[in-house]
């Protein structure tokens, strides 16, 4: 299905450039253009108008389901023109909490110079989650399921891309939104949002122009980050960052305690169960003045002892451009059964961790606002059941348990870290042996 001319626009499309940028800008949109083409509706993102001003920004119409999608499928054809280019071959490394390992097999399965290793938390996900992972039977797809939690998983993947000789020999990179294109393409939702839904049409010429709320779910933090280099380029925006029982973006911003709890605790928005929300490094930078020497010293330090407390005067400048709130499980399931009552709208739980807000921070009438669907509630059925609603599964999702199965595991063991560490290293040694060799890994 074709994109929508406006949706490519914003991505890709734009006129007054430089000269040496304008000759790459029929190459970026054949190629945002292809990336968008497999999403289900014609405009890729969908604005849902609800009741009392209830905004939803569907994100989430490519093949996963989930708004990872839209920045990996660009992405992955960017990365694969420049390899093609420069013919060269690339492994990347996901570490996923739920969604981005899905999203990056769908969008890089079947390429021929790129190899890609997923790693996911082992019953920690939904069971659609996991088949869009371990279903994938394409040659250069290697799934690993660890026994642990995605922060857990995050540990050895630190280590194998602070081996540089490894990183060199390998050309290792990362599809997870530690990766700039990621975060660089979601900063189109952000724009569109504010296009269609802050009425800036209805502003007098020379008057200011009007704000818009918008509202994330956030567990890594590179939605938020990404909404707030969009601020920060001048579009009034009001940013709110609302989190799970998994809380340390909003502890970090009403506190100033920068801290991992001592477990992750398991949610009905598991894509969200995070503690080490590392996007918050970009928000700290751009908040900061840029100080890169500061902002090290601070992430090193929660590294090493996963916590920091933010002095109080930087803390108040982060309560100026990020707003939070924090819900638990059974305000997601009375945000979804609410929704229902109301609009005959099923929400997934990630998004109703947003539109939680909605109901218990009422807007204002003079200020738009716009909450983020991260996720079809196909993925979520468990969660849908226990609101006590239903929700017919699309045919794809249907299809996904007849389909075969391939992964690995990693078990825990007193030394994981560097086992787990080890099973990577010799995944990505054998498979570049197979590829040198120009012979398929799996026989």
């Amino acid at each position: 299905m074709e994109p929508s001319c406006k949706l490519v626009a914003v991505y890709g499309g734009e006129k007054n450039r430089t000269p040496s940028i304008q000759k790459q800008i029929p190459v970026i949109t054949v190629l945002v253009g292809e990336a968008l083409s497999g999403f289900s509706v014609p405009e890729v993102v969908r604005i849902i108008r609800l009741k009392d001003g209830l905004s939803v920004l569907e994100l989430f119409h490519g093949a996963t389901l989930a708004f990872k999608d839209l920045a990996m499928t660009c992405t992955v054809r960017f990365l694969n023109y420049f390899l093609q280019k420069e013919n060269r071959r690339a492994t990347v490394l996901v570490g996923t909490s739920g969604d981005t390992g899905g999203s990056a097999i769908q969008s890089a399965k079947g390429l021929s110079g790129l190899d890609v290793v997923v790693i996911y938390p082992r019953g920690r996900i939904t069971p659609v989650q996991e088949k869009h992972m371990i279903s994938c039977l394409e040659d250069n797809v290697h799934v690993f399921a660890a026994d642990g939690s995605s922060d857990d998983i995050d540990q050895p993947l630190r280590s194998l891309f602070a081996n540089q000789e490894l990183v060199k020999s390998h050309s290792l990179m990362s599809l997870n939104s530690v990766n700039w294109s990621r975060v660089m393409i979601q900063l189109a939702h952000f724009i569109y949002a504010y296009l269609e839904l802050s009425g800036m049409e209805h502003t007098e010429a020379n008057a200011a122009l009007p704000e818009l709320e918008v509202v994330v779910p956030t567990g890594g933090a590179g939605n938020i980050a990404a909404g707030y280099i969009v601020k920060e380029m001048g579009l009034p925006l009001k940013l709110v960052a609302m989190v799970n029982s998994n809380d340390i973006v909003h502890r970090t911003i009403t506190t100033g305690d920068f801290s991992m709890a001592d477990n992750i605790k398991q949610t009905l928005a598991p894509a969200i169960d995070i503690q080490d929300p590392y996007n918050m490094e970009r928000v700290f930078w751009m908040l900061l003045g840029r100080d890169g020497a500061l902002v090290k010293n601070m992430m090193e330090e929660f590294q090493n002892i996963h916590r920091y407390f933010i002095p109080e005067n930087h803390r108040k400048l982060l309560s100026q451009v990020l707003s939070t709130g924090t819900v638990t499980d059974e305000g997601i399931l009375e945000t979804m059964r609410r929704c229902w009552k109301e609009n005959q709208y099923v929400l997934c739980p990630h998004t109703a961790v947003a539109v939680w807000h909605h109901y218990h921070c009422p807007p204002s009438p003079r200020l738009n606002r716009c909450y983020i669907a991260t996720a079809s509630p196909a993925k979520f059925q468990t969660a849908v059941e226990k609101a006590g609603l239903t929700f017919d599964l699309p045919d794809e999702v249907l299809a996904l348990e007849k389909l075969p199965t391939r992964y690995q595991n990693l078990e825990r063991s007193v030394n994981w870290r560097k086992d787990w560490e080890y099973r990577l290293i010799e995944c990505i040694q054998s498979v570049a042996a197979a590829r040198k060799n120009r012979g398929a890994y799996y026989l």
